[in-house]
């Protein structure tokens, strides 16, 4: 049992924010209520590691506020399985005397409904209720409306230049951007040569137990993808967290910026693994349920690059573009336009996700190991997830809703308000150019380019229309001319469609018929 009390304020599995000002002072009359719940674990089919990632962080944050003096409710899918949903919950622990419910602003559309829909309820109770920011983003959420606007299409590039202005990072005392240039992206595009891999970081992994989190799991018969143990590799706290922050400014910032979308199968033996994390801070699930906040990240990585003559520009500006740039920028295209962006599917595509997405067997290599390391680790860096399994899910005309479906599941770190606009918007052009200036289609030449995998596939990258040519590239070809209406006119993409038509029609028929071969045999390539 517990001390009811007037107050009762509500705590997400992602509000894992401990300087929120709710925390600041110990109210005698509050009580926290953290909850681990049926509907959050089964709204979607998640990863293993993911389910258990979120509830020990939860624990975790639970135990910590208990600590320092607050009064808090932690429950277990043992203790919430009677209960319906989330609100259903929620009504039973506000008592006869509770006059006041609290909750900060979910990150995911579906539960601000459910939350606003469950506080006009509470009212005609004479409770009363407040919405409060999660005082975690750069922008609060009341001015996100300011900068976004619905069925309208933005540009991160100009966004993030105006974030660097306003908070003043990598800037000078006139607004104008340190060493001369916004962005370096045309700098961070290196391939790891054969030489480059033996110098590759060890990651930093944790041991944390989670051995009676996969008994709740399975008593409770919650279905989930991908590999575990009773052991979680991911930070569970906020001082994991910084150890993970500090690691990666000390021993990966230098070469991050450099080989940020670099793949690589070979850097592996028998003892150590690392090719799954290369370079990568690999902090989105902590900043995702926020153990960390943006601001100190950057500032983390500011002061360290101050510091440190090792780091360059290149390197940091590359970082600080993911964190106040792109993270802010899809946080807004998302809220702008849900909750009709889960809906868009702007190229009309209607195929099937194949079904080795959920096992990794497929002779593709570059798809073999993208997918094999998301089931094994519950991770892939934003390479992997774009010009890899996005990738091939867009030129194969996948229905955008299955690859939500899977993404959403597959990464510890996805949230729907990061996960959506990302996969529905940047990756699979489904939203029409909202997000994306053009769709990010690409032919077995980029995997060549950024990875070692193509030397040792089943197919052949150099060819386009032969038996063991490389999938991706009649794919490629099949989708620039099946959309060459919508995409012709685009700068762009121009030359592609020039390159086109210098081949011949038998040539052209020949790519085509190959790539409807291996449509219509997809879940055997």
């Amino acid at each position: 049992m517990y001390n009811r009390t007037e107050k009762l304020r509500l705590i997400l599995g992602d509000q894992l924010n401990a300087a929120h000002p709710w925390f600041q002072e110990v109210d005698k009359n509050c009580t926290y209520i953290v909850a681990e719940l049926h509907q959050e674990a089964t709204y979607a089919k998640h990863h293993i590691q993911k389910i258990q990632a979120f509830f020990s962080a939860m624990a975790n944050f639970a135990q910590a506020l208990t600590s320092r003096g607050h009064q808090v409710i932690y429950l277990t899918l043992d203790d919430t399985a009677q209960f319906e949903d989330l609100t259903d919950l929620l009504q039973n622990y506000i008592g006869s005397h509770t006059t006041q419910f609290e909750y900060q602003q979910p990150d995911e559309y579906r539960l601000s409904v459910q939350l606003k829909e469950f506080c006009v309820g509470l009212s005609k109770s004479k409770i009363k209720t407040e919405c409060v920011d999660s005082y975690h983003f750069l922008l609060p959420h009341e001015e996100l409306s300011k900068h976004f606007k619905a069925n309208t299409s933005h540009r991160m590039e100009f966004f993030y230049r105006y974030m660097r202005k306003r908070f003043n990072i990598l800037v000078d005392e006139n607004d104008q951007p340190a060493n001369g240039q916004w962005n370096f992206d045309q700098k961070n595009r290196q391939k790891l040569k054969k030489q480059d891999l033996s110098s590759i970081p060890l990651p930093l992994i944790f041991s944390n137990n989670v051995k009676e989190i996969n008994e709740r799991i399975e008593r409770h018969n919650i279905k989930t993808i991908g590999k575990s143990s009773n052991e979680l590799l991911w930070p569970i706290n906020r001082q994991q967290s910084n150890e993970l922050l500090h690691y990666f400014c000390k021993n990966l910032l230098s070469k991050f910026g450099t080989f940020q979308d670099a793949m690589t199968h070979k850097a592996d033996d028998a003892i150590t693994r690392k090719q799954w994390s290369l370079y990568h801070a690999r902090l989105s699930f902590s900043l995702n349920s926020k153990m960390l906040s943006p601001q100190h990240v950057v500032n983390t990585v500011l002061d360290h690059y101050q510091k440190n003559a090792d780091v360059s520009i290149e390197q940091v500006e590359g970082f600080i573009r993911q964190i106040i740039g792109w993270r802010e920028f899809i946080r807004g295209m998302y809220w702008a336009n849900m909750p009709h962006y889960t809906t868009k599917n702007h190229l009309n595509a209607k195929n099937n996700l194949p079904d080795w997405f959920w096992t990794a067997d497929t002779k593709m290599n570059c798809l073999h190991h993208a997918i094999s390391q998301s089931l094994e680790f519950g991770y892939a860096h934003h390479i992997q997830r774009l010009m890899i399994t996005g990738n091939f899910c867009l030129i194969a005309g996948i229905a955008p809703q299955q690859v939500d479906t899977w993404y959403l599941g597959i990464y510890v770190d996805a949230i729907e308000w990061v996960e959506l606009p990302n996969t529905r918007g940047m990756s699979q052009f489904a939203d029409g150019g909202l997000i994306a200036s053009k769709a990010y289609a690409a032919s077995g030449n980029y995997v060549n380019k950024m990875s070692d995998y193509c030397p040792q596939c089943f197919y052949s990258v150099k060819e386009k229309s032969t038996e063991n040519a490389c999938p991706l590239n009649s794919l490629y070809w099949y989708f620039m001319n099946k959309h060459q209406p919508l995409f012709s006119s685009n700068p762009r993409q121009a030359m592609v469609y020039r390159n086109w038509q210098k081949l011949n029609v038998e040539a052209q028929s020949d790519i085509l018929n190959r790539a409807q071969h291996y449509l219509n045999n997809i879940d055997n390539l």
